[in-house]
């Protein structure tokens, strides 16, 4: 099920049946003044007494739903004078092909433009109602809490998107409440740096990390994080990329925050690119189209040519466009290279294909031949969170949001190599707890990420990959089998806990394992996976977590709020600013400081909210 955010038009019914009075008015009068060879001022007067009379029959209308909304239409017909603008904003009437009221809303969009020229009506009749939001999340339900004698193993994919937090920062600071399913907590989380050790080599591609500290937000809780950190690669010693620019140019994207930043973006990422990589363009709009055939990386003026003569207009057939810009990719393939689309759009495909389910196969079959997708989500009003997060997860991609030129410089400079190059394939997570010393765990966030147990040890099951200098986190909140905070219930006759040594059930609180794939295989979905095994002992416990868990907790606290504070014992976000503000540490980019002032934002919007359901009494 998908979440909407609406919003209430403003505009009353009878002011639209108004515009259409006048609307027709002045067409008529203006046909009629010519075949019946009336003078300019004739038909202006003819069009004058029916403007007034449209006023005085909504104002009519207003007077029924009370004196408080006839005296306000009073004071907006008597502002306005009703004479007669000068005649070059007089509409030709030979372009007003039609007008449509259909119920309470006037359909502007499909007559010409200059159907929106200055009318001999008062403005407030002209007024139109905001569009209706109709940005799409795709549901979430937080992970459930797990009794460990009962459910020892959780297994999970991991996931290096960020698109969430950059989205919902938008929100904020637009002063918009984030609907609870824009909010992924892995995304909060993961958006940060903590400084997990890096590998010393390339021969095994990343380093796992664990840290077990007492929870801050309970002390009978703890608080597990597992970090996963890939070997960086310097930017002069990429592999060749052959990359596919997909932008949507279709009508939906003529905004501020839309176009124009993708092309900005864009902009920022071209001067990195060099002679080995290719370069190619596609849009799509009403159809697709090809801009920019394989082009050197290094000819940069001719690419930045070709971004700056694109622009916005008509439907948008996102399908078409996808597989042209396959196509393009086939044809300029790079072995032992990186061969990646990046789609760049707000998601909101409408003809063509659609369907999100035929989207994905589209993609998987291409995954399947080594061709990854990266997701860019820009502007808002109509995105299409759900399609862009999963069409990159099932791509081998990740996704992003970009919300301003600094966040484009994040993901497409700053991050090019662990964007762009793959050092490990189908990574999956999982962890066995062990029932003597666990009571309960739960994993926060990952929700979309859930994998069966039988799928860790299944090379042919995707899984998430790692870039070059990637770093993955992930917590899990324990409740020690000596708390009395435990949450569930034992089963009467659930089966007995799996037999363990006695030393392994003393000194161990669980056991991780982790599986990856080297990228050198020539198809993604083949090759032999490869296990890294750690366990994680009681002796690791501390009582003062480090300022990264401190900072990460925080995080999370911070998207458990925004969903509805559910799931961290009252915790409340002063606390969380608390934590946060005093591990907030070097924070050389600014982003630890911007998420303390999103949090005061947040705390400002959900106390008022709070505020208001007391005075309604709820």
């Amino acid at each position: 099920m998908n979440t909407q955010v609406k919003r209430t038009p403003l505009v009353r019914p009878a002011l639209f049946v108004a515009v259409a009075l006048v609307l027709a008015a002045c067409q008529t009068t203006g046909e009629s003044g010519v075949a019946e060879g009336k003078d300019e001022s004739a038909a202006r007067a003819e069009a004058r007494a029916v403007a007034a009379q449209a006023v005085a029959a909504a104002e009519a209308t207003a007077r029924e739903a009370g004196p408080t909304a006839a005296g306000r239409t009073r004071q907006q017909a008597a502002r306005k004078s009703l004479a007669p603008p000068p005649a070059a904003a007089m509409p030709d009437s030979s372009t007003l092909d039609r007008i449509e009221v259909t119920g309470s809303r006037v359909d502007y969009a499909a007559a010409p433009a200059s159907v929106q020229a200055p009318m001999p009506m008062p403005m407030a009749v002209l007024a139109s109602p905001p569009p209706a939001n109709t940005e799409r999340y795709a549901a979430i339900t937080d992970n459930p809490v797990h009794r460990a004698a009962e459910q020892p193993v959780s297994t999970f994919s991991v996931d290096v998107d960020t698109g969430s937090y950059a989205n919902v920062r938008r929100m904020l600071n637009e002063g918009v409440r984030p609907p609870a399913d824009a909010v992924r907590a892995e995304e909060f989380i993961n958006y940060f740096d903590y400084g997990h050790r890096a590998p010393g080599t390339r021969e095994v591609p990343f380093r796992v990390t664990t840290e077990l500290a007492v929870a801050p937000w309970n002390p009978q809780r703890q608080l597990l994080m597992v970090g996963i950190k890939g070997y960086d690669v310097p930017k002069a010693t990429l592999a060749p990329a052959n990359l596919v620019f997909l932008i949507d140019t279709s009508g939906s994207m003529d905004s501020p925050d839309k176009l124009p930043l993708v092309k900005q973006s864009l902009r920022q990422l071209i001067p990195q690119l060099r002679s080995q990589d290719r370069v190619s363009i596609v849009v799509y709009a009403g159809s697709a189209g090809l801009v920019l055939a394989p082009t050197p990386g290094d000819h940069h003026g001719e690419i930045l040519a070709a971004l700056d003569r694109l622009e916005a207009g008509g439907s948008t057939n996102g399908g078409d466009g996808i597989r042209l810009a396959y196509a393009m990719a086939r044809q300029a393939h790079v072995d032992n290279g990186v061969n990646r689309v990046i789609l760049a759009t707000d998601g909101d495909f409408n003809v063509g294909t659609v369907d999100q389910e035929a989207l994905e196969t589209l993609v998987g079959d291409q995954r399947k031949h080594g061709i990854a997708l990266t997701t860019l989500g820009f502007g808002s009003g109509n995105y299409n969170d759900a399609m862009a997060e999963q069409l990159a997860d099932v791509g081998d991609g990740n996704h992003a949001y970009i919300d301003s030129l600094r966040e484009a410089r994040k993901v497409l400079v700053d991050q090019m190599s662990s964007t762009l190059m793959t050092i490990a394939r189908d990574v999956k997570v999982q962890i066995e707890f062990n029932p003597a010393q666990v009571a309960e765990y739960r994993l926060i966030g990952y929700e979309n990420r859930i994998l069966q147990r039988e799928d860790f040890s299944n090379d042919k099951v995707d899984a998430g990959d790692i870039g070059a200098g990637h770093e993955v986190t992930a917590l899990y909140e324990i409740t020690p089998v000596s708390s009395p905070a435990q949450r569930v219930a034992s089963l009467r006759y659930g089966s007995a806990a799996p037999k363990t040594t006695q030393e392994n059930a003393r000194n161990e609180v669980a056991h991780l394992r982790l599986r990856y794939k080297l990228p050198d295989q020539k198809l993604p979905d083949q090759g032999q996976s490869r296990l890294i095994e750690t366990p994680i002992l009681t002796s690791q416990l501390v009582r003062e977590p480090d300022e990264a868990l401190r900072f990460a907790s925080a995080v999370a606290g911070f998207a458990d709020a925004l969903r509805g504070g559910s799931r961290m014992d009252g915790w409340s976000l002063d606390d969380m600013i608390r934590t946060a503000t005093a591990a907030k540490g070097r924070d050389p980019n600014g982003e630890r400081t911007e998420l303390l002032e999103l949090m005061k934002l947040a705390q400002a919007q959900i106390g008022s909210e709070n505020q208001t359901r007391i005075g309604m009494g709820q």
